[in-house]
Protein backbone atom coordinates (compact mmCIF):
# COMPACT_ATOMS: atom_id res chain seq x y z
CA UNK A 1 0.00 0.00 0.00
CA UNK A 2 1.22 3.79 -1.19
CA UNK A 3 1.89 6.13 1.63
CA UNK A 4 -0.09 8.96 1.89
CA UNK A 5 1.37 12.49 1.61
CA UNK A 6 -0.63 15.97 2.11
CA UNK A 7 0.29 19.00 0.35
CA UNK A 8 -1.03 22.59 1.86
CA UNK A 9 -1.30 24.93 -1.04
CA UNK A 10 -1.68 29.36 -0.76
CA UNK A 11 -2.74 30.56 -3.60
CA UNK A 12 -4.26 34.10 -2.92
CA UNK A 13 -5.21 35.21 -6.54
CA UNK A 14 -6.22 34.50 -9.27
CA UNK A 15 -3.34 33.89 -11.84
CA UNK A 16 -2.01 31.96 -8.59
CA UNK A 17 -4.38 29.70 -8.27
CA UNK A 18 -4.46 28.78 -11.70
CA UNK A 19 -0.50 28.25 -11.91
CA UNK A 20 -1.30 25.83 -8.46
CA UNK A 21 -4.26 23.91 -10.32
CA UNK A 22 -1.32 23.18 -13.42
CA UNK A 23 1.26 21.64 -10.40
CA UNK A 24 -1.47 20.16 -8.90
CA UNK A 25 -3.06 18.37 -12.88
CA UNK A 26 1.14 17.79 -12.90
CA UNK A 27 1.64 16.49 -9.76
CA UNK A 28 -1.22 13.68 -10.66
CA UNK A 29 0.35 12.34 -13.26
CA UNK A 30 3.57 11.81 -11.36
CA UNK A 31 1.78 10.31 -7.76
CA UNK A 32 -0.08 7.03 -7.07
CA UNK A 33 -4.02 7.16 -6.73
CA UNK A 34 -4.86 8.15 -3.41
CA UNK A 35 -1.79 9.00 -1.98
CA UNK A 36 -1.59 12.77 -1.83
CA UNK A 37 -4.19 15.12 -0.40
CA UNK A 38 -4.19 18.61 -0.91
CA UNK A 39 -5.66 21.30 1.04
CA UNK A 40 -5.13 25.03 1.47
CA UNK A 41 -6.51 28.75 0.04
CA UNK A 42 -7.01 28.57 -3.61
CA UNK A 43 -10.22 28.81 -6.22
CA UNK A 44 -12.01 27.39 -8.64
CA UNK A 45 -9.51 25.96 -10.59
CA UNK A 46 -8.05 24.47 -7.23
CA UNK A 47 -11.00 22.90 -6.73
CA UNK A 48 -11.65 21.73 -9.72
CA UNK A 49 -8.36 19.24 -9.26
CA UNK A 50 -9.66 17.98 -5.78
CA UNK A 51 -7.97 20.47 -3.38
CA UNK A 52 -9.71 21.51 -0.46
CA UNK A 53 -9.96 25.13 -0.09
CA UNK A 54 -9.97 26.16 3.28
CA UNK A 55 -10.44 30.57 2.38
CA UNK A 56 -11.40 31.48 -1.09
CA UNK A 57 -9.41 33.91 -3.64
CA UNK A 58 -12.88 36.24 -3.86
CA UNK A 59 -12.00 36.68 -0.43
CA UNK A 60 -8.35 37.60 -0.65
CA UNK A 61 -7.31 39.48 -4.31
CA UNK A 62 -6.69 42.51 -2.86
CA UNK A 63 -3.87 45.38 -3.63
CA UNK A 64 -2.89 48.02 -2.20
CA UNK A 65 -1.55 49.06 1.52
CA UNK A 66 -5.12 51.00 2.08
CA UNK A 67 -7.59 48.15 1.07
CA UNK A 68 -4.84 45.99 2.92
CA UNK A 69 -5.04 48.03 6.09
CA UNK A 70 -9.11 48.15 6.15
CA UNK A 71 -9.19 44.25 5.55
CA UNK A 72 -6.30 44.01 8.86
CA UNK A 73 -8.36 41.84 10.86
CA UNK A 74 -10.02 39.78 7.85
CA UNK A 75 -5.97 38.78 6.48
CA UNK A 76 -4.87 38.49 10.49
CA UNK A 77 -8.12 35.96 11.61
CA UNK A 78 -7.13 33.71 8.16
CA UNK A 79 -3.64 33.79 9.04
CA UNK A 80 -4.34 32.24 12.36
CA UNK A 81 -6.42 30.34 10.84
CA UNK A 82 -4.16 29.19 7.93
CA UNK A 83 -1.19 28.34 10.78
CA UNK A 84 -3.58 26.82 12.80
CA UNK A 85 -4.35 23.87 10.07
CA UNK A 86 -0.74 23.72 9.25
CA UNK A 87 -0.32 22.77 12.73
CA UNK A 88 -2.84 20.34 13.49
CA UNK A 89 -2.84 18.76 9.93
CA UNK A 90 1.53 18.75 9.78
CA UNK A 91 1.33 18.65 5.85
CA UNK A 92 4.32 17.00 4.09
CA UNK A 93 4.76 20.38 2.30
CA UNK A 94 3.67 23.72 2.16
CA UNK A 95 3.47 25.13 -1.68
CA UNK A 96 3.46 28.76 -1.45
CA UNK A 97 2.35 30.83 -4.82
CA UNK A 98 2.53 34.06 -5.44
CA UNK A 99 0.57 36.18 -3.45
CA UNK A 100 3.53 38.01 -1.60
CA UNK A 101 2.00 40.15 0.75
CA UNK A 102 0.12 36.98 2.62
CA UNK A 103 2.55 34.64 1.72
CA UNK A 104 6.21 35.91 3.17
CA UNK A 105 4.16 36.57 5.96
CA UNK A 106 3.68 33.31 6.57
CA UNK A 107 7.11 31.83 5.95
CA UNK A 108 8.74 32.13 9.51
CA UNK A 109 6.12 30.63 11.34
CA UNK A 110 5.62 27.54 8.89
CA UNK A 111 9.27 27.04 8.90
CA UNK A 112 9.40 27.37 13.11
CA UNK A 113 6.52 24.45 12.73
CA UNK A 114 9.72 22.58 10.97
CA UNK A 115 7.60 22.48 7.90
CA UNK A 116 9.17 22.13 4.13
CA UNK A 117 8.21 25.49 2.33
CA UNK A 118 8.16 25.82 -1.56
CA UNK A 119 7.57 29.08 -3.40
CA UNK A 120 6.34 29.18 -6.78
CA UNK A 121 6.45 32.38 -8.76
CA UNK A 122 8.68 33.95 -6.42
CA UNK A 123 8.15 37.60 -5.04
CA UNK A 124 9.40 40.00 -7.97
CA UNK A 125 11.72 41.46 -5.33
CA UNK A 126 14.16 42.41 -8.07
CA UNK A 127 11.38 44.99 -8.96
CA UNK A 128 10.17 46.23 -5.44
CA UNK A 129 10.84 45.47 -1.59
CA UNK A 130 14.45 43.60 -2.46
CA UNK A 131 14.74 43.25 1.59
CA UNK A 132 12.42 40.08 0.87
CA UNK A 133 15.41 38.24 0.03
CA UNK A 134 16.06 37.69 3.78
CA UNK A 135 12.94 35.86 4.43
CA UNK A 136 13.30 34.21 1.16
CA UNK A 137 16.85 32.74 2.15
CA UNK A 138 15.81 31.85 5.75
CA UNK A 139 12.93 30.12 5.23
CA UNK A 140 12.32 28.86 1.85
CA UNK A 141 13.67 25.18 1.10
CA UNK A 142 12.80 25.46 -2.96
CA UNK A 143 12.80 28.61 -5.02
CA UNK A 144 11.42 27.69 -8.52
CA UNK A 145 11.17 31.06 -10.16
CA UNK A 146 9.06 31.90 -14.09
CA UNK A 147 11.41 34.34 -15.56
CA UNK A 148 15.22 33.43 -16.69
CA UNK A 149 17.03 36.35 -15.23
CA UNK A 150 15.66 35.71 -11.61
CA UNK A 151 18.10 32.85 -11.34
CA UNK A 152 21.09 34.95 -11.60
CA UNK A 153 19.14 37.76 -9.51
CA UNK A 154 18.75 35.01 -6.32
CA UNK A 155 22.25 33.99 -7.02
CA UNK A 156 23.59 37.34 -6.23
CA UNK A 157 21.43 37.11 -2.84
CA UNK A 158 23.13 33.96 -2.17
CA UNK A 159 20.23 31.97 -2.77
CA UNK A 160 20.03 28.99 -5.32
CA UNK A 161 16.63 28.98 -7.40
CA UNK A 162 15.40 26.66 -9.48
CA UNK A 163 13.93 28.19 -13.01
CA UNK A 164 10.86 26.10 -14.43
CA UNK A 165 9.98 28.16 -17.67
CA UNK A 166 7.09 30.51 -17.90
CA UNK A 167 4.04 28.38 -16.85
CA UNK A 168 1.72 30.54 -19.85
CA UNK A 169 3.81 29.50 -22.02
CA UNK A 170 1.74 26.07 -22.08
CA UNK A 171 -1.65 27.90 -21.33
CA UNK A 172 -2.04 30.62 -23.59
CA UNK A 173 -3.69 29.85 -26.57
CA UNK A 174 -7.23 30.62 -28.14
CA UNK A 175 -9.84 27.88 -28.22
CA UNK A 176 -11.84 29.21 -31.27
CA UNK A 177 -10.70 30.50 -34.70
CA UNK A 178 -11.24 34.03 -34.83
CA UNK A 179 -14.67 33.35 -37.53
CA UNK A 180 -16.21 31.47 -35.42
CA UNK A 181 -15.19 33.89 -32.24
CA UNK A 182 -16.63 36.64 -34.00
CA UNK A 183 -20.08 34.90 -34.98
CA UNK A 184 -20.24 33.93 -31.45
CA UNK A 185 -20.82 37.48 -30.05
CA UNK A 186 -22.11 38.65 -33.18
CA UNK A 187 -18.67 40.96 -34.33
CA UNK A 188 -18.34 42.93 -37.43
CA UNK A 189 -15.02 42.55 -39.58
CA UNK A 190 -15.49 45.91 -41.16
CA UNK A 191 -14.80 47.24 -37.29
CA UNK A 192 -11.73 46.97 -35.09
CA UNK A 193 -11.93 44.76 -32.15
CA UNK A 194 -10.85 46.18 -28.82
CA UNK A 195 -10.50 44.08 -25.08
CA UNK A 196 -10.61 46.03 -22.37
CA UNK A 197 -9.16 43.81 -19.87
CA UNK A 198 -9.75 46.12 -16.14
CA UNK A 199 -7.71 43.81 -13.94
CA UNK A 200 -8.55 40.56 -11.32
CA UNK A 201 -8.89 42.69 -7.92
CA UNK A 202 -12.18 44.61 -6.94
CA UNK A 203 -10.06 47.64 -6.36
CA UNK A 204 -8.53 47.72 -9.32
CA UNK A 205 -11.84 47.08 -11.49
CA UNK A 206 -13.32 49.94 -9.58
CA UNK A 207 -11.00 52.28 -10.41
CA UNK A 208 -9.61 51.18 -13.70
CA UNK A 209 -12.79 50.35 -15.42
CA UNK A 210 -14.46 53.48 -15.32
CA UNK A 211 -11.68 54.87 -17.42
CA UNK A 212 -11.16 52.26 -19.78
CA UNK A 213 -15.22 52.76 -20.69
CA UNK A 214 -14.95 56.66 -20.96
CA UNK A 215 -12.21 55.99 -23.44
CA UNK A 216 -13.78 53.30 -25.24
CA UNK A 217 -16.54 55.85 -25.74
CA UNK A 218 -14.54 58.74 -26.52
CA UNK A 219 -12.79 56.22 -29.32
CA UNK A 220 -15.83 55.39 -30.46
CA UNK A 221 -17.19 59.13 -31.12
CA UNK A 222 -14.79 59.08 -33.57
CA UNK A 223 -13.82 55.57 -34.89
CA UNK A 224 -16.55 52.73 -34.07
CA UNK A 225 -15.19 50.03 -32.72
CA UNK A 226 -16.48 47.12 -31.07
CA UNK A 227 -15.19 46.44 -27.27
CA UNK A 228 -14.69 42.89 -24.99
CA UNK A 229 -14.41 43.39 -21.52
CA UNK A 230 -12.94 39.58 -20.52
CA UNK A 231 -13.22 39.25 -16.92
CA UNK A 232 -11.13 37.49 -14.43
CA UNK A 233 -12.79 34.49 -12.15
CA UNK A 234 -12.80 36.94 -9.09
CA UNK A 235 -14.94 39.12 -10.62
CA UNK A 236 -18.62 38.50 -11.02
CA UNK A 237 -20.54 40.30 -14.35
CA UNK A 238 -22.77 41.98 -12.04
CA UNK A 239 -20.07 43.96 -10.36
CA UNK A 240 -18.47 45.04 -13.87
CA UNK A 241 -21.97 46.18 -15.27
CA UNK A 242 -22.88 48.28 -12.31
CA UNK A 243 -19.18 49.82 -12.31
CA UNK A 244 -19.73 50.76 -16.05
CA UNK A 245 -23.61 52.01 -15.85
CA UNK A 246 -22.04 54.37 -12.59
CA UNK A 247 -19.11 55.48 -15.32
CA UNK A 248 -21.22 55.64 -18.23
CA UNK A 249 -24.63 56.07 -17.90
CA UNK A 250 -27.05 55.33 -20.46
CA UNK A 251 -25.09 54.13 -23.75
CA UNK A 252 -25.12 52.84 -27.26
CA UNK A 253 -21.50 51.71 -27.15
CA UNK A 254 -21.04 48.09 -28.03
CA UNK A 255 -19.99 46.38 -24.82
CA UNK A 256 -19.43 42.80 -24.11
CA UNK A 257 -18.40 41.09 -20.95
CA UNK A 258 -17.29 37.82 -21.45
CA UNK A 259 -16.73 34.98 -18.88
CA UNK A 260 -13.44 32.55 -19.31
CA UNK A 261 -13.35 33.86 -22.87
CA UNK A 262 -9.66 36.04 -22.04
CA UNK A 263 -7.17 33.90 -24.48
CA UNK A 264 -10.01 34.13 -27.23
CA UNK A 265 -10.47 37.91 -26.76
CA UNK A 266 -6.86 38.69 -26.92
CA UNK A 267 -5.79 36.41 -29.77
CA UNK A 268 -8.38 38.06 -31.71
CA UNK A 269 -8.60 41.60 -30.80
CA UNK A 270 -6.82 43.68 -33.44
CA UNK A 271 -5.54 46.13 -30.10
CA UNK A 272 -6.15 45.48 -25.95
CA UNK A 273 -5.75 47.24 -22.65
CA UNK A 274 -4.86 45.81 -20.19
CA UNK A 275 -4.19 46.12 -16.66
CA UNK A 276 -0.64 45.70 -15.50
CA UNK A 277 -0.10 41.91 -14.65
CA UNK A 278 -0.18 38.45 -15.99
CA UNK A 279 -2.78 39.53 -18.83
CA UNK A 280 0.28 41.39 -20.19
CA UNK A 281 2.59 38.22 -20.65
CA UNK A 282 -0.53 36.47 -22.03
CA UNK A 283 -1.13 38.88 -24.74
CA UNK A 284 2.39 38.82 -25.73
CA UNK A 285 2.41 35.02 -26.02
CA UNK A 286 -0.67 35.72 -28.62
CA UNK A 287 1.57 38.21 -30.31
CA UNK A 288 -1.59 41.15 -29.55
CA UNK A 289 -0.54 45.02 -30.16
CA UNK A 290 -1.55 46.46 -26.42
CA UNK A 291 -1.31 49.11 -23.88
CA UNK A 292 -0.32 48.53 -20.78
CA UNK A 293 -2.21 50.28 -17.92
CA UNK A 294 -2.58 51.14 -13.77
CA UNK A 295 -4.39 53.35 -11.80
CA UNK A 296 -4.14 53.16 -7.83
CA UNK A 297 -5.31 55.39 -4.99
CA UNK A 298 -3.15 58.26 -4.90
CA UNK A 299 -1.75 57.01 -1.06
CA UNK A 300 -1.40 53.58 -2.48
CA UNK A 301 0.95 54.48 -5.03
CA UNK A 302 2.32 57.32 -3.22
CA UNK A 303 3.23 54.97 -0.48
CA UNK A 304 4.99 52.11 -2.90
CA UNK A 305 6.41 54.14 -5.40
CA UNK A 306 9.60 54.28 -3.53
CA UNK A 307 9.95 50.81 -3.32
CA UNK A 308 9.78 50.17 -6.86
CA UNK A 309 13.74 50.08 -8.48
CA UNK A 310 12.26 49.62 -12.25
CA UNK A 311 11.50 52.36 -14.87
CA UNK A 312 8.67 50.96 -16.34
CA UNK A 313 5.96 48.79 -15.20
CA UNK A 314 4.91 46.24 -17.86
CA UNK A 315 6.20 42.64 -17.29
CA UNK A 316 6.71 42.89 -21.01
CA UNK A 317 8.53 45.77 -21.04
CA UNK A 318 10.92 44.68 -18.41
CA UNK A 319 11.26 41.25 -20.77
CA UNK A 320 12.32 43.31 -23.35
CA UNK A 321 14.82 45.38 -21.44
CA UNK A 322 13.37 48.23 -23.51
CA UNK A 323 9.56 50.05 -23.30
CA UNK A 324 7.89 48.20 -26.70
CA UNK A 325 4.27 48.74 -25.76
CA UNK A 326 3.04 52.32 -24.13
CA UNK A 327 2.22 52.65 -20.54
CA UNK A 328 -0.04 54.67 -18.80
CA UNK A 329 0.71 54.90 -15.51
CA UNK A 330 -1.51 56.81 -12.37
CA UNK A 331 -2.37 60.40 -13.08
CA UNK A 332 -0.86 59.22 -17.18
CA UNK A 333 -4.03 57.24 -17.00
CA UNK A 334 -6.91 59.59 -18.00
CA UNK A 335 -9.60 58.54 -20.77
CA UNK A 336 -8.58 61.45 -23.01
CA UNK A 337 -5.41 60.13 -23.32
CA UNK A 338 -6.24 56.36 -23.40
CA UNK A 339 -8.57 57.36 -26.47
CA UNK A 340 -5.65 59.20 -28.08
CA UNK A 341 -3.01 56.17 -27.25
CA UNK A 342 -5.63 53.55 -28.88
CA UNK A 343 -6.37 55.75 -31.83
CA UNK A 344 -2.88 56.39 -32.32
CA UNK A 345 -1.96 52.56 -32.56
CA UNK A 346 -5.52 52.00 -34.86
CA UNK A 347 -4.43 54.33 -37.50
CA UNK A 348 -1.08 52.98 -37.67
CA UNK A 349 -0.86 49.58 -39.20
CA UNK A 350 2.90 49.48 -39.34
CA UNK A 351 3.81 50.41 -35.79
CA UNK A 352 1.26 47.08 -34.72
CA UNK A 353 3.43 44.75 -36.96
CA UNK A 354 6.41 46.27 -34.95
CA UNK A 355 5.15 45.53 -31.88
CA UNK A 356 4.09 42.18 -32.73
CA UNK A 357 7.65 41.49 -34.29
CA UNK A 358 9.06 42.69 -30.70
CA UNK A 359 6.35 40.80 -28.83
CA UNK A 360 7.46 37.49 -30.58
CA UNK A 361 10.99 38.08 -29.05
CA UNK A 362 9.47 38.60 -25.41
CA UNK A 363 7.70 35.37 -26.00
CA UNK A 364 11.04 33.34 -26.68
CA UNK A 365 12.18 34.50 -23.49
CA UNK A 366 9.77 32.49 -21.97
CA UNK A 367 10.53 29.55 -22.58
CA UNK A 368 9.55 26.01 -24.35
CA UNK A 369 7.21 25.15 -21.89
CA UNK A 370 6.90 22.44 -19.06
CA UNK A 371 6.98 24.85 -16.36
CA UNK A 372 4.05 22.80 -13.88
CA UNK A 373 6.04 19.94 -14.51
CA UNK A 374 8.85 20.71 -13.67
CA UNK A 375 7.55 22.24 -10.83
CA UNK A 376 5.71 19.26 -10.17
CA UNK A 377 8.82 16.95 -10.23
CA UNK A 378 10.83 19.21 -7.95
CA UNK A 379 7.65 19.42 -5.13
CA UNK A 380 7.00 15.93 -5.24
CA UNK A 381 10.87 14.90 -4.24
CA UNK A 382 10.35 17.32 -1.27
CA UNK A 383 6.77 15.79 -0.21
CA UNK A 384 8.66 12.00 -0.10
CA UNK A 385 12.22 13.27 1.06
CA UNK A 386 13.11 11.96 4.74
CA UNK A 387 12.09 14.10 7.39
CA UNK A 388 16.17 14.99 8.25
CA UNK A 389 16.30 16.57 4.70
CA UNK A 390 13.69 19.40 4.92
CA UNK A 391 15.05 22.18 6.21
CA UNK A 392 17.14 23.56 3.39
CA UNK A 393 19.16 20.01 3.25
CA UNK A 394 18.42 19.64 -0.57
CA UNK A 395 21.97 18.84 -2.24
CA UNK A 396 22.25 21.31 -5.48
CA UNK A 397 22.50 17.71 -7.16
CA UNK A 398 18.91 17.39 -6.20
CA UNK A 399 17.95 20.89 -7.33
CA UNK A 400 19.03 20.23 -10.88
CA UNK A 401 15.84 19.55 -13.47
Amino acid sequence: MSPTYSLMVLAGEASGDERAAEVLRALKALVPDGSLRVFGCGGPALRAEGAETLADITETAIIGPVEIARALARFYALYRRLLHTARERRPSAVLLVDWPEFNVKLLRPLKRMGLRTIYYVGPQVWAWRTYRVRALRRYVDRLLVILPFEVEFYRRHGIVADYVGHPLVDVVRPTLPRAAFYAKHGLRADRPVISLLPGSRHTEVERILPILGRAARALHAQWPAQFLIPLAATIRPEMAWSVLRRALGPTDLSLRLLERETYDALAHADLAVITSGTATLEAAILGTPMIIVYRARTLNYLLIRPWLHVDTFGMVNLLAEDRIVPELIQWELTPERLARTMMELLADPKRREVMKARLAEVRKRLGDGGAARRAAEIIWRVITADAEASPGGTSDADRAV
